[in-house]
């Protein structure tokens, strides 16, 4: 059996991921902060901050998938900022340098990157792969985090960068948090709700990681984001739709979601439109290629 080396494999699209990987016949295994992490699969204890990798982790990978970062919902105080991006690009870095160390070539290194790479900004303008990074804070941590992926190259790794919008699941990510306040019939549209929120269904990104382990032509950067361009406004409505809820108090305006969240108010004021061209352009069809759809899956 292949084996796939997976980090980050403990979170929401780490499980479903390593799942299918395993289902699929791939020897999957999971590098950990520890022991205590429970897990299906045989794991190793890694802490890159301290140069340290359990022997044996990385013998014989034939794909590595990096899924490891600090969760970007915390507020961003200055500390926590530094770690939103060691634990993303100096991750990378330490398994590039020990992959270098003991000689391994895997064929593949699929790193998760996010639409943040285009910034958070609200405009008709549609995001594709040949666009800059951004200059802001997420825009720089994933052109960092990308750089340090593209080094797999000198191992003769194809490397896939998956930049990733909202995932929507049925437990746990970013609806939940949308979720409970239209539950309560509290739910509003932030700011002035024209912001577009990129979004994917966890299991047309799981199937996107998918395909980048087995079609050996995925190569690069893709932009794994439903083609349904929808603005905040109309995700509280549909939201609020699917729930049987009714909204009915104004807009929360901008001042108080900046004095309640600081810089990453950013998230939920601004958005962009994002392109699936270029992966629909590979053979990938989207399960859920509308919000419609994708609500119904999730909430029903």
């Amino acid at each position: 059996m292949k084996k796939i080396l997976i980090s980050g494999a403990t979170g929401l699209v780490g499980k479903r991921l390593s799942r299918k990987l395993y289902e699929r016949g791939y020897q999957v295994e999971i590098l950990v902060r520890s022991h205590k992490e429970r897990s299906d699969f045989k794991s190793y204890v890694w802490d890159y901050e301290n140069h340290f990798l359990e022997e044996g982790a990385l013998d014989n990978t034939y794909i590595f998938i990096h899924l490891a970062g600090a969760p970007i919902s915390k507020r961003w105080t200055r500390s926590y900022k530094k770690e939103i991006y060691k634990s993303r690009v100096d991750s990378a870095q330490f398994i590039y340098e020990k992959m270098l160390e003991k000689n391994i070539h895997p064929e593949a290194f699929i790193s998760a990157s996010a639409v943040g790479f285009y910034g958070q900004i609200t405009s008709e303008h549609i995001f594709s792969e040949e666009d800059s990074p951004a200059e802001d804070f997420l825009g720089r941590i994933c052109a960092d985090w990308e750089i340090k992926a593209l080094q797999f190259q000198n191992l003769g790794s194809r490397v896939v960068r998956i930049r990733t919008a909202t995932v929507l699941s049925e437990k746990g990510g970013a609806l939940d948090v949308f979720r409970k306040p239209v539950g309560f019939n509290l739910g509003t549209p932030l700011g002035t709700g024209r912001q577009y929120f990129p979004w994917i269904h966890l299991d047309d990104l799981v199937n996107i990681y998918f395909k980048a382990v087995e079609d050996v032509s995925i190569n690069g950067a893709y932009n794994a984001s439903a083609p349904d361009f929808v603005t905040n406004e109309v995700l509280t409505k549909k939201l609020a739709s699917h729930l049987g809820k009714t909204l009915f108090l104004p807009n929360i305006p901008k001042f108080i979601i900046k004095t309640v969240l600081g810089e990453m108010s950013v998230l939920a004021l601004e958005g962009s439109r994002i392109s699936s061209k270029k992966i629909e352009n590979s053979g990938f069809k989207f399960n859920y290629d509308n919000l419609d759809k994708a609500l119904a899956d999730v909430i029903n």
